[in-house]
């Protein structure tokens, strides 16, 4: 049996030298907000925050229901062993989809079911469902949502204040959900999110005692805080309509140069370039984008949508080496 990866591949930040162009890493290009940047940067980190983060989790919604997380990896890893306490016995991961979800079943031992459709999760066991909407790499989104009964479903939402275009479907009862607002703010380095129960069950009492203690920093409370303001919903509709503006033309370029790309509804979505080296030679000029073999994709990107003199630095790159093939 091969040994399993210890860690899932990810966008952004690699173990090389920064690239000059990003298009690898799905967090939003036109983060922080100012004031909200202002309320993290003003964090007194000279004293623990309330272990329990009761203000905050007043703030952000039913004080019982709000469990924070120190980001989305952690919330799943913590998910996923609750419901093994809580009796769940099988995982289903959408494929291709989030390392993270496989991995943290796998480090358990529980055995892991991929599904491309909805219709194809039918457990055979009490189960966790993972559903991410919208879904990371593909920028996809659901028509409906599924029938899973008593089946434990928990909606990974990190990319849905990213959504470009429609609306998600209304969240049937029973689902939990889990929020983590820093792809959207710009500001992924503050590992920061927080789940939603449904109710307070056996898995909530499982995951609620396995948090450890002061699972958020000074600066994940005043970012989680300034989440719901008006003044941070503003600057986002604003951010939303740029990268709109920004995807389409992106989009165009790709096509201009003959690479395949699949519809998204937010500003990443994956794409085939004519080349399958195009990650690898990009990297060597200083641009980066994210290679899909490790979401079972061979000879897919997933990009993401990044300022316009960006583009251009992409166009020249691919102009550069398909010139050098020629």
């Amino acid at each position: 049996m091969s040994a399993l990866p210890l860690q899932a591949a990810h966008g952004g930040t690699d173990d090389g030298p920064a690239p000059a162009f990003d298009f690898s890493t799905n967090a939003n290009p036109l983060g922080p907000p100012p004031a909200l940047l202002a309320a993290v940067q003003a964090a007194d980190r000279r004293q623990y925050p309330d272990p329990a983060y009761r203000a905050l989790r007043r703030h952000l919604g039913d004080e019982d229901l709000v469990l924070p997380t120190a980001g989305g990896a952690e919330g799943i890893r913590r998910l996923t062993l609750a419901a093994l306490l809580a009796g769940r016995r099988e995982v289903w991961v959408p494929q291709p989809g989030f390392g993270d979800y496989a991995l943290a079943a796998q480090a358990l031992g529980m055995p892991v079911k991929a599904y491309a459709q909805l219709a194809d999760i039918r457990p055979a066991a009490p189960a966790l469902a993972w559903i991410c909407e919208p879904c990371n790499p593909t920028g996809g989104s659901l028509a409906a949502w599924p029938e899973l009964g008593e089946h434990l479903v928990v909606v990974d939402r990190a990319y849905e204040p990213l959504r470009l275009h429609g609306d998600a479907p209304a969240l049937p009862p029973g689902v939990w959900q889990l929020h983590c607002p820093n792809k959207a703010l710009g500001l992924t380095g503050i590992r920061a999110g927080y789940a939603v129960a449904p109710a307070t069950d056996a898995v909530w009492r499982h995951a609620l005692s396995l948090a450890p203690s002061w699972v958020l920093s000074s600066e994940g409370v005043a970012m989680l805080t300034h989440w719901p303001s008006d003044d941070t919903h503003a600057w986002l509709a604003r951010a939303r309509a740029t990268l709109r503006y920004w995807t389409a033309a992106q989009r165009a370029r790709l096509a201009a140069l003959d690479w395949q790309q699949q519809p998204s509804w937010t500003h990443f979505w994956l794409a085939r370039p004519p080349r399958p080296d195009i990650a690898l030679r990009l990297r060597e000029r200083g641009i980066r984008v994210r290679d899909a073999a490790s979401f079972g994709l061979a000879g897919w990107v997933r990009v993401s949508a990044q300022p316009l003199t960006a583009q251009q630095a992409l166009q020249q790159a691919l102009l550069e080496i398909e010139g050098e093939h020629a």
